[in-house]
């Protein structure tokens, strides 16, 4: 069989000349045989594809990943014309402290009535009513010859509906009665008015705190605290620092009440009113009922403290802290 010339054979390690310049032929034909492929060289830069293959399919999986962790934690989107809208615009946060204000100043002229004096009433809630329905109903609601007179009152708490609607809650004393009230307000581009009657509403409940179990008192402590604290409050009372200091222990610093004009003085501790439980250690917390004196006049009231004693000297005893007392009365800390 007659080998293809040209071709080197497969152990003479001669050289094909279809890698030459010329191309040769096919046996007893003058057509030219196929030039086979040169093997790659990585010229051309086909050296990129498997590179590039390896960045698709990692964020190809990346983009997946995101996909899957969307759907299983709920997340939307963020929207860039939202974002956009936000970044730009006013805020629409609905104005707390000017709604409270303007309800309370409201309440004074809407709780007060006369009808000997119903034109003033009805010039003042001008001021604080539309005015088409000034004009429709001039007293607001009220009616009659029924006499309504506000002593005190206050903002009980606010119910914000939306950027501009909310229930502003006043607590007042209306004819010695404690009434509460559910203002509507409205506010709108910076304006702001009471848009509707007030709702009259149930006055908070009365809670009734728990009795916390009476301690085991110190009576030796107790002894010696009646005795002593007479003269701490007595200094309290009228704040003169070089007289209070004698009382307290090292490190605390009271001011007293010296910045009331003297006007009150002490009177007495309430009879079974200290309390002073049995611990170990020389600090103890105590509870205690003062009689306050009116300077002045014939009369006072009560005020009860819960005090931070410390014994340093064997049955001498220094305030640490004095502060409001938080337990209910009648009972102990």
């Amino acid at each position: 069989m007659a080998r293809r010339s040209g071709v080197a054979s497969a152990d003479s390690g001669t050289e094909s000349t279809m890698y030459g310049e010329e191309s040769p032929s096919w046996p007893g034909t003058d057509r030219p045989a196929p030039v086979a492929k040169a093997p790659w060289s990585g010229n051309g830069g086909r050296w990129t594809v498997w590179p590039m293959r390896i960045i698709l399919w990692a964020a190809i999986l990346v983009i997946g990943y995101r996909g899957i962790m969307a759907i299983a934690l709920n997340e939307k989107p963020a929207s860039s014309s939202g974002a956009a809208t936000t970044a730009g615009a006013p805020t629409t946060q609905f104005p707390v402290a000017l709604a409270e204000g303007f309800a309370m100043q409201f309440g004074r002229v809407y709780l007060t009535y006369n009808p000997a004096d119903a034109g003033t009433r009805q010039q003042q809630l001008r001021a604080y009513v539309a005015s088409n329905v000034a004009q429709a109903n001039p007293q607001f609601g009220m009616s009659g010859q029924a006499v309504m007179q506000v002593s005190w009152e206050s903002v009980a708490g606010i119910n914000v509906q939306n950027a501009n609607s909310a229930i502003v809650t006043l607590l007042a004393t209306v004819n010695d009665h404690l009434m509460e009230f559910g203002v509507p307000i409205y506010y709108a581009g910076g304006a702001i008015v009471v848009s509707g009657l007030p709702s009259l509403l149930p006055t908070p409940a009365l809670a009734q705190p728990p009795q916390s179990p009476q301690p085991q008192q110190d009576a030796a402590a107790a002894n010696q605290l009646q005795t002593q604290l007479p003269e701490f409050f007595t200094a309290y009372a009228n704040g003169n620092t070089t007289m209070l200091n004698l009382f307290l222990a090292p490190g605390a610093s009271l001011a007293g009440l010296g910045n009331l004009g003297n006007a009150v003085q002490f009177k007495d501790i309430a009879a079974g009113s200290l309390h002073v439980p049995r611990q170990s250690g020389a600090t103890r917390n105590i509870t205690v009922t003062v009689d306050w004196q009116l300077t002045g006049q014939n009369g006072g009231f009560a005020a009860t403290y819960d005090m931070t004693v410390v014994d340093q000297q064997r049955g001498r005893w220094y305030v640490e802290e004095i502060r409001a007392s938080t337990q209910p009365l009648g009972t102990a800390p």
